[in-house]
């Protein structure tokens, strides 16, 4: 049973920062493809971004495009999510998920594997 371990989330005031990490447990994650999604309370479960492993490739949503930053790093077996200029409406638990394949996924449903979630707060 592969596992995703997420941290990083936390409070901070609106246009600061903020970094998420995900790690999986399976070391072979080259053929999947990583997902971040956020929920915030009373609403559905949102796509933010995804990652490619084999490759780096990216896909952001519009709402994050140009603020939020989505990468991994092999060495350390481990996605990342960089927030900047983060806004109110930003803030929700954040979930790290992957499934294998090589496209962008962006319905929830499509993934096999999803992290305990991380709760991200943007202050005004």
């Amino acid at each position: 049973q592969v596992q995703l371990v997420e941290s990083g989330g936390g409070l901070v005031q609106a246009g600061g920062s903020l970094r998420l990490s995900c790690a999986p447990s399976d070391r072979t994650f080259s053929a999947y493809v990583m997902g971040w999604f956020r929920q915030g309370a009373g609403k559905e479960r949102d796509y933010v971004a995804s990652i490619i492993w084999n490759g780096g490739s990216t896909h952001y949503a519009d709402s994050v495009k140009g603020r939020f930053t989505v990468s991994r790093d092999n060495a350390k077996n481990t996605v990342y999510l960089q927030m900047n200029m983060l806004k109110p409406e930003d803030t929700a638990v954040y979930y790290c998920a992957a499934r294998r394949g090589s496209g962008w996924y962006l319905n929830a449903d499509a993934y096999d594997y999803w992290g305990q979630g991380t709760q991200v707060t943007v202050s005004s």
